[in-house]
């Protein structure tokens, strides 16, 4: 498993990172709080806080490609 910290600043750019992660195959989940949801819903990422930055859990080993495509969403 591999997780990191992204910002989402707009509904569209969840709708762009729903997008992206609907191109794989493997899970990822999204985490804010105590909460956590399926990064494939759209609705569920609606449902949680996306004020302040969320973790995203990837489980696979293979993550770079995905990794290079959700660069822009990244915190630093």
């Amino acid at each position: 498993m591999k997780e990191f910290v992204i910002k989402l600043n707009s509904m569209e750019e969840a709708k762009q990172f729903v997008n992206i992660t609907s191109k794989y195959y493997f899970d990822v989940d999204i985490k804010s709080g105590r909460y956590t949801v399926d990064a494939k819903s759209l609705l569920g990422i609606f449902s949680i806080d996306l004020s302040r930055p969320v973790i995203v859990e990837i489980y696979t080993e293979e993550y770079a490609d995905f990794c290079e495509e959700i660069k822009q969403f990244k915190q630093k």
